[in-house]
């Protein structure tokens, strides 16, 4: 098992990586022996690892709320059903909410825990390789409106994280490609040795080998926990960590969240905003095409052809990291380092699309 550390100070919190089911001693150690658990979950959890979880609590009360599956779910509605049902159990601050299942779980069940007797402890034990690599690991959560994804949440980290690459081998081939698009991002934005994995290891990872599942979980959540333990609040550097998020969320608003997974338009975003970059002169030909048979390598899709500037831009430029009117953008350079800018030349976003 490996163990990580995110956050800093009082916020710190420990991250456990298995190929094995969920370790029971650790887990209940964040588990008061008269609180009440909230497992939170999702439709498309197997019943099995349900079951399986429950049993791991020991001595506790434990309830279950299920939420239907996908993003529709990150909403004001799913929101107050959650607080409801948490106030009708009489949860106090000494209770605890597990959130079991992918980001979307994750996401509203870490911002129920923030939002509730402002504040409640909450445990991610996340069941998407998306969710593992990225959305559990870092404090962010929210849900979405009509107006954008992720404009309603608050920053809250977890007591701990839970990770088990047991629950990768019944993903859907969709949602596990979708977690390799954020994992392809870290390998783009400040981890060359992960980058390398990726490249070495194309079959094995398609695969879904053991072993390299657990190397590149575990390259993925060192980039984000340095990044994030530096800046745990989006003030600074962990602004890189949206490398392509802006494009991407556009694509998402666009098609109504419903077309295709987050990690897809996540991989879109990324080609569009690598673009720019080479637009600008920040990178070469050379490493664009190397960007773009990396990520056609592992089967994501890299054409965004039926995306048109003039439809996506209203989402873009309604994007959170728009500062003083100046839409800021996350661009790589040739020594694959991300940055965060608003000085480069608005036309070549259209011509990214072009």
């Amino acid at each position: 098992m490996i163990e990580k550390y995110a956050g800093k100070n009082n916020s710190k919190y420990k991250i456990f990586i298995t190929n094995k089911i969920i370790p029971s001693i650790e887990l209940n150690k964040y588990i008061n022996k008269t609180s009440k658990v909230l497992i939170i979950t999702d439709s498309g959890i197997p019943k099995k690892y349900i079951k399986a979880l429950k049993v791991k609590i020991k001595n506790a009360k434990v309830y279950l709320h299920t939420i239907p599956q996908g993003e529709a779910s990150k909403s004001f509605k799913i929101f107050q059903e959650i607080i409801k049902k948490l106030i009708r159990l009489n949860f106090s601050r000494t209770d605890i909410i597990i959130a079991f299942g992918g980001g979307v779980v994750g996401d509203i069940s870490g911002f129920a825990a923030s939002s509730f007797l402002r504040g409640i402890d909450y445990i991610q034990i996340p069941t998407t390789l998306l969710s593992q690599v990225d959305s559990s690991v870092g404090g962010k959560t929210a849900i979405n409106i009509p107006e954008g994804k992720n404009l309603v949440g608050a920053f809250y980290n977890p007591k701990a994280v839970f990770i088990s690459t047991r629950f990768l081998k019944t993903l859907s081939e969709k949602e596990y490609k979708s977690g390799l698009g954020e994992v392809i991002k870290y390998s783009l934005i400040d981890n060359e040795k992960l980058r390398t994995l990726l490249q070495s290891n194309t079959t094995k990872i398609l695969n879904r080998d053991n072993k390299i599942l657990l190397k590149i979980i575990e390259e993925s959540i060192k980039t984000k926990s340095k990044i994030v333990t530096k800046d745990e609040k989006e003030s600074g550097i962990r602004a890189i960590l949206n490398f392509g998020h802006t494009f991407g969320h556009a694509i998402e608003a666009h098609t109504n969240y419903k077309k295709m997974s987050h990690g897809a338009a996540i991989t879109l975003g990324m080609i569009i905003a690598s673009k720019i970059s080479l637009y600008e002169g920040l990178i070469k030909d050379h490493q664009l095409d190397n960007i773009i048979n990396l990520i056609d390598s592992l089967g994501l899709d890299t054409n965004y052809s039926k995306y048109k500037f003039s439809e996506l831009k209203k989402y873009i430029f309604n994007d959170k990291k728009v500062a003083d009117g100046k839409l800021n953008l996350i661009l790589i350079n040739q020594k694959f380092k991300a940055f965060k800018t608003n000085q480069f030349d608005q036309n070549n976003i259209r011509k990214a699309f072009k």
